[in-house]
């Protein structure tokens, strides 16, 4: 070939290449500037999503709220992970197994790092298992996870064994609720230590950037991260906890997700071309715990406003009229727009435990009133229903649902609600005698371990029984349950316990919840049976 031709060639190949970057180039500012993220040419995006709920620390042992727990996810990682479904899988274990009746060896994943560039090992989670134990004033301690294990020993960098008192075939599901810290960082760190970042060092896919309380928290892409990259760079959850703001956001094009869209605007959403609405049957059940250990209940009163003598909801007779005297069909029809189902047990239909066979209580007001005066209140009384106003869809709402519906029958009430922030403090001392909660969780054993168990600190029994009710019979099986190790038969057991646990009311259940997520189309989301809004598992069309 001759030097001419062959300068021409190459001066003709460089042209080719320069077109096909530029033109490639466009393609992504193209895609960039529709604002949908284009993967890998927008990798770089950030994610605005709309929180529905305060967060109160980045610490992730502190507060055992959902909205906590739910940021923690992006910036920590416990040894056993859920996933969309609820299902156990691994996370920074790689596998679990019950060397003996009373031994979990626990296999540690290898070469993760924390944020900070330390390495992973055995020490951070024999630290991070008993780190519970020593905080004081949590307003909602992850104690009842850690109270099986009773010895903990370091096989190797990469192993963990664990000792119980007695067969406990739960453990593993415990684990899932601990968050693994740094012990180099957080050892001897505050709350403000935290929330300043000096102290967020996790292994999550998310590092942490800036909490600023009542507002807003801010992340960045782990680049380190052992697992699958999420698609976004960096993420802000806008704290927005009351409704209208939240969907104001969405439709300016200030967030590009919302969680807990309000009823009355999914349809909306639904039809406009330019969002789109991910729905799941969450394991969020919503109830009533009732003081039932005082003699005198602090917001229960005659019709002159004076203080009863004697505990009206001590009387099961009592708790009865006031589930007969709910409309659960009409709250999910009207307040909830049908996004709830009706309930009966404490976990949602599908979980593990949930009892086909518990009905849900017939509206009968005239059945309550009935009861009442059996249990010698034919004139009824007074009593204030206490609620969160900015956790749950709809939440005050549906008290004041549940206070006219109480009304009707005799049970003069009024509701008094508060920002969740300071409503579960109060509501875990049992500060008040009929408080609305909600509550999610895969396993029905360990729900009724939580909620309806007597209270007892020393088994980890009973750390949200907020209205303190105690059922001998229950306690024995839950005894016995959690040493039956073949999972058909502990299901059984489970289902047993739901009936067992509910019989008398100890609380009054309402519904179960139906999580619903809009986003700018372009966007897709998995949906969550934990609600859980994690910006790892969003991802572009």
């Amino acid at each position: 070939m001759k030097p001419c031709r062959t300068l021409r060639t190459l001066r003709t190949l460089r042209t080719l290449r320069t077109l096909r970057t530029l033109r490639n180039l466009l393609a992504g500012v193209v895609l960039c500037g529709s604002g949908l993220a284009a993967l890998p040419a927008c990798q770089a995006q950030t994610l605005r999503i709309g929180m529905s709920a305060d967060v109160t620390s980045i610490d992730p042992q502190w507060n055992n709220s959902g909205p906590n727990v739910a940021v923690s996810t992006h910036i920590f990682e416990a040894l056993t992970l859920t996933d969309k479904n609820g299902r156990l899988v691994p996370g920074l274990a790689t596998s679990w197994r019950a060397v003996d009746p009373l031994t979990w060896e626990i296999k540690l994943r290898e070469g993760v790092k924390f944020h900070d560039g330390g390495d992973f090992t055995a020490e951070d989670v024999v630290y991070s298992l008993e780190r519970p134990t020593t905080l004081s004033g949590s307003p909602g301690p992850f104690t009842q996870f850690v109270k099986a294990i009773v010895g903990m020993r370091i096989i190797d960098p990469h192993t963990v064994r664990l000792k119980t008192a007695q067969p406990y075939v739960l453990l593993p599901y415990d684990l899932n609720s601990i968050f693994i810290l740094s012990k180099k960082r957080a050892q001897g760190a505050s709350q403000a230590d935290f929330d300043s970042g000096r102290a967020a060092i996790g292994t999550g896919p998310y590092q942490f950037v800036r909490f600023a309380r009542g507002d807003a928290i801010e992340l960045v892409r782990n680049p380190a991260y052992w697992g699958a990259k999420p698609a976004w760079e960096k993420v802000t959850l806008r704290l927005l906890t009351s409704d209208a703001p939240r969907i104001a956001a969405l439709l300016s094009g200030d967030v590009d997700v919302i969680e807990n869209v309000p009823p009355q605007d999914v349809e909306t959403l639904k039809r406009n071309p330019q969002f789109k609405v991910d729905q799941q049957i969450s394991w969020r059940t919503l109830f009533w715990h009732m003081d039932q250990w005082r003699d005198v209940s602090p917001d229960i009163t005659d019709r002159d406003g004076k203080l009863l003598p004697h505990n009206p909801l001590k009387d099961s007779r009592v708790r009865l009229a006031i589930s007969k005297a709910i409309n659960r069909e009409a709250i999910v029809a009207r307040v909830m727009e049908n996004l709830a189902v009706t309930g009966s047990n404490l976990v949602s239909p599908g979980i593990f435990g949930h009892n086909d066979a518990i009905p849900v209580e017939a509206y009968d007001p005239e059945g309550a009133k009935q009861l009442l005066a059996q249990a010698g209140y034919p004139t009824g009384f007074k009593m204030t229903l206490h609620s969160p106003n900015n956790r749950y869809v709809n939440d005050v709402k549906v008290a004041e649902a549940v206070a006219g519906m109480l009304s009707r029958v005799g049970i003069t009430s009024t509701v008094s609600a508060e920002p969740w922030s300071t409503y579960l403090p109060k509501a875990r001392a049992g500060t008040f005698s009929f408080a609305l909660v909600g509550w999610g969780s895969s396993l029905g054993d360990n729900t009724l371990k939580a909620h309806l168990a007597t209270p007892d600190e020393a088994k980890g029994y009973g750390t949200w029984n907020m209205g303190r009710s105690s059922n001998p019979e229950l306690d024995r099986m839950l005894d016995r349950d959690f040493q039956i190790f073949d999972d058909a038969l502990r299901e059984k057991s489970a289902r047993e316990m739901m009936a067992v646990g509910l019989k008398d009311n100890p609380v009054i259940v309402l519904y179960h919840q139906i999580a619903s997520w809009a986003m700018k189309k372009g966007i897709r989301y998995p949906g969550r049976v934990d609600e859980f809004t994690l910006a790892q598992q969003f991802e572009p069309n």
